[in-house]
């Protein structure tokens, strides 16, 4: 009998470690998707923004890195987007398809050079010139 009463505390221990274990697995996956929601996908702060006429270019940095993603202004049926980061001194680095919502993120590692951002949905677009130097 006494088998049986340490047996029921370990269990409700047990019990009580799997739903704290699950929460925290649960609140880190809602820290996740709601930052994938944040239509950026960049590590880092937010450093330009850069609008045009059918959508915008946001344009991240942290630690050398500069990324950044273009977002449609009317989400809706695809269409041709793009987005591209040119660390000055290497060739750029695009992201361009058929999308619904958004065009990357695309990530360089500029270091303290300057950096080149491009963005377009449909016939518009936006060109940054030389920035970030």
């Amino acid at each position: 009998m006494d088998s049986g009463a340490i047996r029921r505390p370990r269990r409700r221990l047990a019990l009580a470690a799997a739903v704290l274990a699950a929460s925290g697995v649960l609140g880190l996956t809602a820290t996740g998707t709601a930052r994938a929601d944040s239509a950026s996908g960049c590590a880092g702060r937010e450093v330009r923004t850069l609008p045009f006429a059918s959508g915008v270019t946001h344009v991240f940095k942290r630690d050398g890195y500069v990324c950044a993603v273009t977002v449609a202004r009317q989400p809706g049926p695809t269409r041709t987007m793009s987005v591209s980061v040119q660390a000055r001194g290497n060739r750029p680095v695009v992201d361009k398809g058929r999308y619904k919502h958004h065009a990357g993120p695309v990530t360089v590692h500029a270091g303290h050079r300057c950096v080149w951002i491009k963005g377009s949905v449909g016939k518009y677009s936006v060109s940054s010139g030389w920035i970030l130097c």
